[in-house]
């Protein structure tokens, strides 16, 4: 899997990486039982700090995507499809409840946040 990060992004390092590999995780891009980088060597390839591979992978462990074994490295959790389908449901719902935050920050009533919703859906190039 290959993860692009950028110092120039406003999102922090340690979640770009997080983010990207969750989503090769629950894509199937990387699946149980495959070994991932050691801390060091994301941190080298990525030219980041270990701190930051650290927290990446802290992250990703607390939420039951990966674990490490001592000695052994770190690799992709065994998750079955339901927990697949769970995680990659929990992912767009929070992406969606931000929006809705987002929406009701600027005043939109719900009718308006839901043709935004399904506007977005279509995939439409309308003015918003």
């Amino acid at each position: 899997m290959n993860i692009n990060v950028s110092p120039n992004n406003p999102i922090p390092l340690y979640q770009q990486i997080a983010d990207q590999m969750r989503a090769g995780i629950l894509r199937g891009e990387l699946s149980s039982g495959d070994p991932l980088p050691s801390i060091r060597q994301l941190a080298n390839q990525l030219l980041a700090s270990v701190i930051t591979t650290k927290r990446a992978y802290s992250e990703l462990e607390a939420e039951g995507l990966i674990i490490t074994r001592a000695g052994l490295g770190t690799f992709v959790a065994d998750l079955g499809p339901d927990a697949i389908i769970g995680l990659k449901k929990e992912v767009v719902m929070e992406r969606l409840e931000e929006g809705v935050r987002v929406a009701r920050q600027l005043r939109l009533d719900d009718d308006e946040t839901t043709r935004l919703f399904l506007q977005a859906l279509d995939g439409s190039d309308e003015d918003v």
